[in-house]
C-alpha cells in the first residue's frame, strides 16, 4: 500500500472518531443534572420482591450416596443329598421361619433311622440278660457257687452292653438328624428369590435351593469423608442420629425413620472415607436390597439460625452477596457467607445479615447499588400508575423529544 493511501486512511479514521465523540457529548438525556427529567435521581423506583431475614431452628445434614442391604441374606443349601421331591414355596413371596421349603427323598434316611432303632433294641435285650445274670450271681443262694472271676466278667459284660446302648442312642440321634434334613425349612422370616433347582433333580450339599433376604428391618450402607468422622461420632454419643433415604432423581424422601447403627472402625486409606450402617423399619418395603439412594444424616440442630430464600443469594467475583433494602428504599450489595442449605428453597446465612433485614428475592437483574425500589411482598404485584404519573411521564417524554431535535 502506498504512503498516500495510508495517510488517507488515518485521516478518515480520525474524522470518524471525532464525529462519534461529538454525538456522545451531545446525546439527548445523557448526563442530565440532578433536577433534569433525564437524571437518575428522577428515575422511577424498581418494583422488587423482598423478604425479611428470619430466625429458625435449622437441622444440619450430611449427605451421601448409599446402598440398600438386606439385614440377613441366606443361601439355602441341602445338608443331605438325594432326589428333590418337591418345592413348597412360591418365588418372590414371603416365607416364615420354620416353613417347609423343599422335600428330599427320605427313604434311605428313614431306613438308616429304623436300623439304628432296631440295633438299640437288640443291645437293650442283651443288656437286660447280662444285668439279670449279674444280679443272680450276687444273690446269697448262688454267690457261693460263682467264682470271683466269673462275677467280674458278668459285671464287665453289663457295662459293655450299657455302652452299646448309649452308642445306639447316639446313632439314632444322628440318623434322626439326617432324616430331618430331608425337609428343608426356612431359617428366617424373609422373601424368597428365584429357585435354583427343579423338582426331580438330584441335589447335593453344594446345590442352591433358593436365596432368602430379610427386609424387615433393612440396612442402608453409605460412606462419608474422613473429615466428618469426629462430627458424627460426637453427635452419636449425644443421641441416636436420624437418617432419611432420598430418591436419586429428585431428592424426594423414599423412607424415613432410619437410625444410624454402626460407624466403621477404620478409614479407607484409598478413598479417605469411612463406612456407616443405618437401619430402617421398611414396613412398606420402600427399600429393596441393592437399591441406590441418597442418604441424609442429621447431625445436629442449629438454634436461631438466620434463614433467607436461596434465590436472594447472587454470585459475584468476590463471592456471594444479596441486595439489601435500606431505610430510604434504596439497595446495596451486601456480602454474605452461606453456611448451608435449608430444605430445597432456603439457605442458612453464617454472616453478613441480621434478623429482620430485608433482602431482594425477585427483580435483581434491574438493580445496581443505590437503585430506588418499591418493596413488594411475595406474590404482590405493583399498583397500576395513576393518571398524574402517566401525565408526568408523557410530559417528560415530550421534553426529551424537544431536546433531541
Amino acid at each position: 500500500m502506498s504512503r498516500f493511501w495510508k495517510i488517507a486512511l488515518i485521516v478518515v479514521a480520525v474524522v470518524v472518531l471525532a464525529i462519534v465523540a461529538v454525538r456522545l457529548l451531545h446525546k439527548p438525556g445523557g448526563a442530565g443534572k440532578p433536577g433534569d427529567a433525564g437524571g437518575k435521581d428522577n428515575a422511577p423506583p424498581v418494583p422488587v420482591t423482598v423478604v425479611p431475614v428470619v430466625k429458625e431452628n435449622v437441622p444440619v445434614y450430611l449427605t451421601a450416596l448409599g446402598t440398600v442391604q438386606a439385614l440377613n441374606t441366606i443361601t439355602v443349601n441341602p445338608q443331605v443329598g438325594g432326589q428333590l421331591m418337591s418345592l413348597d414355596f412360591t418365588e418372590g413371596q414371603p416365607v416364615k421361619k420354620g416353613q417347609l421349603l423343599a422335600q428330599i427323598d427320605p427313604r434311605t434316611y428313614q431306613a438308616a433311622y429304623d436300623q439304628a432303632v432296631s440295633k438299640r433294641s437288640q443291645d437293650q435285650a442283651l443288656l437286660a440278660t447280662a444285668h439279670s445274670n449279674y444280679q443272680r450271681s450276687q444273690s446269697p443262694q448262688y454267690k457261693q457257687y460263682v467264682a470271683q472271676a466269673d462275677l467280674v466278667t458278668q459285671r464287665n459284660t453289663v457295662t459293655q452292653y450299657q455302652a452299646a446302648v448309649a452308642a445306639d442312642d447316639a446313632a439314632i440321634s444322628s440318623a434322626k438328624t439326617q432324616l430331618d434334613y430331608t425337609q428343608i425349612r426356612s431359617p428366617i422370616d424373609g422373601l424368597a428369590g428365584i429357585r435354583g433347582v427343579d423338582p426331580g433333580n438330584v441335589v447335593t450339599t453344594a446345590s442352591t435351593i433358593v436365596t432368602l433376604t430379610q427386609l424387615h428391618p433393612i440396612n442402608v450402607m453409605f460412606t462419608l469423608p474422613e473429615q466428618n468422622l469426629d462430627l458424627v461420632r460426637k453427635a452419636q454419643m449425644e443421641a441416636p442420629l436420624q437418617v432419611t433415604a432420598l430418591d436419586r432423581v429428585d431428592a424426594h424422601p423414599v423412607a424415613t425413620g432410619g437410625v444410624l447403627k454402626v460407624v466403621d472402625n477404620q478409614i479407607d486409606t484409598t478413598t479417605g472415607t469411612f463406612r456407616l450402617k443405618s437401619e430402617f423399619p421398611n414396613e412398606k418395603n420402600e427399600l429393596w436390597p441393592g437399591q441406590f439412594v441418597n442418604v441424609r444424616l442429621q447431625v445436629r440442630v442449629d438454634d436461631g439460625a438466620l434463614v433467607i430464600p436461596a434465590e436472594a443469594v447472587q454470585r459475584g467475583p468476590d463471592g456471594d452477596y444479596v441486595y439489601q433494602v435500606q431505610g430510604d428504599n434504596t439497595v446495596k450489595m451486601q456480602p454474605v457467607v452461606v453456611a448451608g442449605e435449608v430444605g430445597d428453597s432456603h439457605v442458612m446465612i453464617g454472616s453478613g445479615l441480621n434478623v429482620g433485614e430485608q433482602v431482594v428475592t425477585e427483580g435483581q437483574f434491574r438493580l445496581k447499588p443505590g437503585s430506588k425500589v418499591t418493596p413488594l411482598k411475595p406474590g404482590e404485584v405493583p399498583p397500576a400508575p395513576s393518571t398524574a404519573e402517566l401525565q408526568k411521564a408523557k410530559q417528560q417524554g415530550k421534553g426529551g423529544s424537544r431536546r433531541g431535535r
